[in-house]
């Protein structure tokens, strides 16, 4: 574990560009330095790969991209392992692990993880299949169903469907229901629909995101999430609860915590925690997760736990929740980064 050198991917052509800028600063800034040589790989919103070796405050307020970098790519020869650079004198720089801190589309959905997979680069996190399948509801619904654990009732369409389909879809369905991209993140594109007058508009706005749209019950109760390490043995966090002061836990309230309220650890019986502590490494162990994820679900007054979703690569910014539930169960920041490579590189 001494002296690893780990490329930390960031930014990305993602609606989630800069959540992962600030994402990357966090993992960057607090990398074991006695242990870690990590080198800064941003990807602009247009795709370029560069190499920043400038000051990581730049990163933050998105200037690396002017100044201090040289173009570069992964080497996909399975026996080089290394970053190739492409400036007025190239290197060929060897890596021991890639840390894609990459959210949303493009990143977080197993393109970066295929890419790194068939350069028999070290993942640090989920590989190509957990990570396509985390992105995907609709279908990490069906394999947490398969699983024994309960989800909420939904229907999937596409742009090719009829709206009158998709209206008779949400009236079995009932009012209120959520309407989203089926492969979104961030919560993009989503929107709490209140009657059939509304569907149209929020069809339409979760098709800008992706090619599928999944029409899903509103659930009584309330967001808790379980922060799950590990490859074979595993390691939760404290789970924590979402209060909301509206429908939604949207994009805005998520990192600006306008009016919602994160608690952790969460308001619920000892009991109601180990239950979804259990559930998410069920949920986890069935998708294929390694190396980390966050598994959401919904708690309901009688007591049940509801899937909701699970994020291959959760938010690592100061304030995110991940670090969050792990720091309440005992391990800080730095500690918890240290035990994500190793788990990447199998140490």
């Amino acid at each position: 574990m001494k002296n690893l050198t780990v490329a930390v991917l960031f930014g990305g052509c993602s609606t989630e560009y800069s959540v992962s800028l600030e994402s990357a600063h966090a993992v960057l800034t607090h990398l074991d330095r006695a242990r870690f040589s990590p080198l800064a790989v941003g990807i602009t919103r247009d795709g370029a790969w560069l190499l920043y070796r400038g000051p990581l405050s730049r990163i933050l307020d998105d200037s690396w991209h002017t100044d201090d970098c040289v173009p570069c790519a992964f080497s996909p020869d399975r026996g080089c392992r290394t970053l190739r650079t492409f400036g007025k004198q190239p290197q060929a720089l060897p890596v021991d692990a890639v840390f894609p801190v990459l959210h949303g589309k493009n990143g977080e959905d197993g393109t970066v993880q295929g890419l790194l997979e068939l350069a028999g680069l070290p993942i640090v996190g989920c590989g190509t299949a957990a990570s396509a399948l985390g992105m995907d509801k609709h279908r990490a619904h069906l394999l947490a169903r398969a699983s024994g654990i309960a989800v909420p009732q939904g229907a999937v369409f596409t742009a090719r469907s009829p709206m009158d389909t998709i209206r008779q879809a949400a009236d079995r369905l009932g009012y209120p229901l959520f309407v989203k991209p089926v492969r979104a993140g961030s919560s993009f594109g989503i929107h709490c629909v209140h009657g059939p007058d509304d569907l149209r508009a929020a069809v339409d706005a979760a098709l800008a995101h992706d090619s599928e749209v999944l029409l899903e019950q509103a659930v009584a109760g309330f967001e808790v999430g379980c922060a799950v390490l590990g490859n074979d043995e595993l390691f939760t966090g404290r789970v924590d609860e979402i209060e909301l002061a509206g429908d939604l836990f949207d994009f805005d309230e998520k990192y600006t915590l306008k009016t919602a309220r994160i608690h952790c650890p969460a308001r619920i019986s000892a009991g109601q925690e180990a239950a979804v502590q259990q559930a998410a490494c069920t949920v986890y162990r069935a998708l294929g997760c390694q190396g980390f994820a966050r598994v959401d679900f919904f708690l309901t007054p009688a007591g049940e736990v509801m899937f909701n979703e699970v994020n291959t690569i959760p938010g690592l910014t100061a304030h995110s929740r991940y670090p969050g539930m792990m720091r309440a169960a005992g391990l800080d920041f730095p500690a918890l980064l240290t035990r994500l490579v190793a788990l990447g590189v199998g140490a």
